[in-house]
């Protein structure tokens, strides 16, 4: 999150005292003066400087497309296509095709991971641009394109699905160096999330059964509301004393085996765009932490991160009836979008002299794990 320079002893100790057993500490792998807050020894918060502020610039051409194409597919799904998960099912197979059909029509050869769900035909859509140096490396970047219960979905996760489609198009003549693949999960909302038919957990299981090497995980959840009133911003408790309260920023949320990408996906984010930007690694156990689909990655060993508006805790239409296309400002989904764009390519193409921090390799957990988050009520988003 936003970095704390110069703050007192005495302020540190207080923000301590909320979280719990933290340390304020420097973090010798980074730069000089940056700081990160540490639970025991594992980094909790990463602090690696200051984001945009100020007014935003205008529009490129290329970013006014942009907007309009990413309205035109929020549109599509939220308000022709509607509410989409199982109990509309004619709804969800809808969103299928069209997705299917336009990574087609981009030249494309679309995968599906199909599987039963109470007698329906469930499935992920995959299409990837193969690695030219590194094609064992790859690069992952989804979004789950239903919809909550009664819900038309436009920024859940109508947003995300229409900036993946978009990324999808752009990388569609692109030769990276690692395999960029692009992933289109279905039934993340409850009650799949977080259980055996969500979907993205179906996909990371089988990434892990063939031994696939995920470099990165990008999770694009809920990125489409934006405001400048002080005060718009929430968070579930400690962070509101460290976080900004006004809701005009993008985050980028890791558990904390996931540190090492959240510090690499802010640092290129904040290189190449000018838009406000926040980001942390927490412990998965904190409330909204896990509530997307980097989560099934976690579950699996993988380093992810949720690139998100912060959902529940800036748009007051979340799941519901309300979630209609014209809450959206497409203009900023458009200037975030173009910034991912970037980052993606950093990710997918990482320079030979760039020096990452040493692969470390988790454990998965248990397969049973994720029985023991719905018991205690973590899931529930």
């Amino acid at each position: 999150m936003r970095a704390i320079r110069g703050m007192s002893f005495l302020w540190l100790r207080f923000v301590s005292s909320i979280v719990g057993m933290l340390a304020l500490a420097e973090d010798p792998s980074t730069s000089e003066g940056k700081r990160s807050l540490l639970l025991g020894k594992a980094p909790v918060v990463r602090l690696p400087g200051e984001g945009f502020r100020g007014a935003l610039p205008k529009l490129t051409e290329d970013e006014a497309r942009l907007a309009k194409s990413l309205r035109q597919s929020v549109e599509k799904l939220a308000s022709d296509i509607g509410e989409r998960n199982l109990r509309e099912y004619e709804h969800l197979c809808d969103a299928a095709n069209w997705l299917e059909k336009t990574l087609t029509d981009s030249s494309y050869e679309v995968e599906r991971q199909t599987f039963r769900v109470d007698g329906h035909d469930c499935s992920n859509l995959i299409v990837e641009r193969p690695g030219k140096t590194r094609p064992d490396e790859i690069v992952l970047i989804g979004a789950h394109y239903d919809s909550a219960l009664g819900a038309p979905g436009a920024n859940d996760n109508g947003s995300g699905t229409a900036a993946l489609l978009e990324l999808a198009k752009r990388f569609s003549k692109i030769e990276p160096n690692r395999t960029l693949r692009l992933v289109f999960f279905v039934n993340e909302e409850p009650p799949h999330f977080q259980s055996e038919t969500m979907g993205s957990l179906v996909y990371a299981r089988r990434c892990k059964e063939r031994k696939e090497d995920l470099t990165a995980v990008l999770s694009l959840e809920t990125i489409g509301y934006y405001s400048d009133e002080e005060g718009s911003q929430n968070y579930p408790a400690p962070l509101g004393a460290v976080f900004p309260k006004t809701g005009n920023f993008l985050g980028f949320v890791g558990n904390v085996d996931s540190g090492p990408l959240v510090d690499r996906v802010l640092s290129s984010f904040r290189k190449h765009a000018q838009f406000p930007s926040e980001a942390t690694s927490l412990p998965g156990t904190i409330r909204g932490v896990g509530w997307s689909d980097q989560w099934s990655f976690w579950e699996f060993g993988y380093q992810g991160v949720m690139v998100t508006d912060t959902a529940p805790f800036r748009y007051p239409h979340y799941h519901r009836a309300t979630d209609t296309p014209d809450k959206l400002d497409y203009d900023r989904m458009a200037r975030v979008v173009a910034g991912l764009q970037k980052v993606i390519g950093d990710l997918a193409n990482p320079a030979d002299s760039d020096s990452e921090p040493p692969k470390k390799i988790l454990k998965a957990n248990p397969v049973n794990k994720f029985k023991s988050l719905k018991q205690s009520g973590r899931d529930e988003p």
